[in-house]
């Protein structure tokens, strides 16, 4: 009883293997869409002026010689200035040479104001705290304060920057705000 059991399920599922054999097989070239054959017949390939490789800029490129101006260009640090900061500019005038002064100290915008600093515990870079009496800007070390300054070093009581510009460096102090009277 068990063989024939065994005889009818194989029978049975010959029959499902031969329905989708067929199916697939021939009924499919019938199914096929009409308008894939379109496609394929007014595609025309793209234009191309000379499919051979150009050597001759293969081997200028070859050739040529990479030669640095100084910048690391893996680093987002700007070079330095090629004037070296505090460099004396003389002028002749008739009554003989003299020597321009220096130029005043560099400081941040007098509408912006430095009142704190902090940390994050994972190690990162400290953070200036700056405001502009409507808008609270944070700073990292190694960051760019309004497309000019660079922080350079954050202390407990001021701040070094540089001027990204002329590499003129500059210090401002923690400026230190009374709490308002309560009412």
């Amino acid at each position: 009883m068990k063989q024939q059991k065994k005889l009818v399920a194989l029978v049975v599922l010959l029959l499902i293997a031969g329905n989708i054999w067929y199916w697939f097989i021939f009924r499919q070239k019938t199914l096929a869409p009409t308008g894939a054959v379109a496609v394929t017949q007014n595609y025309r390939l793209l234009s191309v002026e000379n499919p051979a490789p150009h050597t001759d800029r293969r081997e200028a490129a070859r050739k040529s010689e990479y030669k640095s101006n100084g910048r690391n260009p893996f680093s987002p640090i700007a070079p330095p200035p090629s004037q070296t900061p505090g460099q004396v500019v003389k002028r002749k005038e008739p009554s003989g040479p003299q020597v321009e002064p220096p130029p005043p100290a560099l400081t941040i915008p007098a509408n912006m104001h430095f009142f704190g600093y902090g940390t994050v515990p994972n190690g990162t870079a400290r953070r200036a705290f700056f405001t502009d009496g409507e808008d609270v800007y944070i700073v990292s070390e190694g960051e760019v304060l309004l497309n000019r300054f660079r922080i350079l070093k954050v202390n407990n009581a001021s701040l070094d920057f540089e001027e990204v510009s002329s590499g003129r460096h500059g210090t401002a102090n923690l400026e230190e705000q009374g709490a308002t009277p309560s009412a």
